[in-house]
C-alpha cells in the first residue's frame, strides 16, 4: 500500500493501456458535444464499458446518479452501477466491491468534497478504486468536488477576489489518487487564482492545477497530462521559488512569492508533470513545437 502512495502515478499505470485519470473542472457539457464525457466513455471501454458512478459528494445522490446513468446509457455502456454511498459502512458492500473489481471506469460526481472524503477515505471501496486507477486498470474521472479530492492535499474551501494570503484557502487531506497535485476547479469562472497560489505557498513541492469549467486535465501513463475542453488549465509551479514570506506571514497578511512559474494550457496542450515542462505549444501557423523551459 505504501508503495502505491509514494511512487509517481506514471510508474504505476501500464504503458500499454489507454486508461487515464480525468480531472474535470466542473460543469462539463452533458447535452451537446459531450466531449469530456465521451472521452471518459471511450477511455473506459466504449460499448464494452462497465461504469461505476459515485454520487456521494452530492446532497441529491439519487438525482445526480440517475442523470449520469442516462448519459452513459445513451452512449451505449455495457453495464452501469450507481454506488450510492451514504454511510461509511456502505463502502464495504460486497456487491459494490465486486463491481469495482470488474468495472472499466469510475466516475466521481460533483458536490461537496468534504462530504465525499468523509464517506470514502480509507474505506475498502475507495482503496480498490485508487489502486486500480493507479495501476492503469480503469479510467477514473472526477468532476468539480470529484476533481478536488484527487491530490494528497485538498482544497476544502476558501475565498476569492483577494490577494494571496493564508486565510484565503482551507486545506485538508484528499483521496491521494495523484499525490503530487493540488487541484482547484471552476477556476477562472470563480476567480480562484489567488486561492490556488495561497495553497501552493503552503506546499511548494506540489503542483497547482486550476481547471476551468467544461475543461479536463487528462493524466496518462507517460508522466504527462493534456488539456481537454473549452477552457484553460492553469499550472502553478513553485519548484524554483526563491522566496516566500508564507511561514512568517499573519493569517490575513498578503503573501510574497518570488519566481513563481505560471502556465496557461488550452485544448491539446500537454505538460510533463514529472519534469515540470511544457511539451507542446501552438505556434502561429497552427503546428505544435516542443518547448523546454
Amino acid at each position: 500500500m505504501l508503495q502505491l502512495e509514494t511512487e509517481s502515478l506514471s510508474h504505476r499505470m501500464s504503458e500499454t493501456t489507454n486508461t487515464a485519470v480525468m480531472v474535470i473542472g466542473g460543469a462539463e457539457d452533458k447535452v451537446h458535444g459531450r466531449l469530456i464525457l465521451s472521452t471518459f466513455f471511450s477511455r473506459a471501454g466504449g460499448t464494452d464499458a462497465r461504469i461505476a458512478i459515485v454520487p456521494s459528494a452530492s446532497r441529491e445522490p439519487s438525482v445526480i446518479g440517475e442523470r449520469y446513468t442516462t448519459i452513459f446509457e445513451e452512449m451505449g455502456a455495457k453495464a452501469i452501477e450507481v454506488l450510492d454511498v451514504r454511510d461509511r459502512d456502505h463502502a464495504e458492500d460486497e456487491d459494490w466491491l465486486q463491481f469495482v473489481d470488474d468495472c472499466t471506469g469510475v466516475f466521481l460526481t460533483g458536490g461537496d468534497q468534504l462530504r465525499l472524503c468523509g464517506l470514502l477515505v480509507d474505506t475498502p471501496l475507495m482503496e480498490r478504486i485508487r489502486q486500480r486507477a493507479q495501476l492503469g486498470e480503469i479510467t477514473l474521472a472526477g468532476t468539480s468536488a470529484g476533481a478536488a479530492v484527487m491530490g494528497h492535499h485538498m482544497i476544502a474551501g476558501g475565498g476569492s477576489g483577494e490577494s494571496p494570503n493564508r486565510s484565503l484557502v482551507d486545506l485538508t487531506a484528499g483521496l491521494n489518487i495523484i499525490p503530487d497535485i493540488i487541484v482547484d476547479q471552476h477556476f477562472h469562472n470563480r476567480n480562484r487564482m489567488a486561492r490556488l497560489m495561497s495553497a501552493i505557498a503552503s506546499y511548494p513541492d506540489r503542483l497547482g492545477i486550476g481547471i476551468d469549467e467544461d475543461t479536463c486535465a487528462l493524466f496518462e501513463a507517460n508522466n504527462t497530462f493534456q488539456a481537454l475542453g473549452k477552457g484553460t488549465i492553469t499550472v502553478i509551479d513553485a519548484k524554483d521559488v526563491s522566496h516566500t514570506n508564507q511561514p512568517d506571514a499573519g493569517t490575513s497578511d498578503p503573501l510574497s512569492i518570488h519566481n513563481l512559474r505560471v502556465h496557461i494550457l488550452c485544448h491539446g496542450d500537454r505538460y510533463d508533470y514529472d519534469r515540470r515542462l511544457i511539451l507542446s505549444q501552438r505556434s502561429h501557423d497552427g503546428e505544435h513545437s516542443r518547448m523546454r523551459d
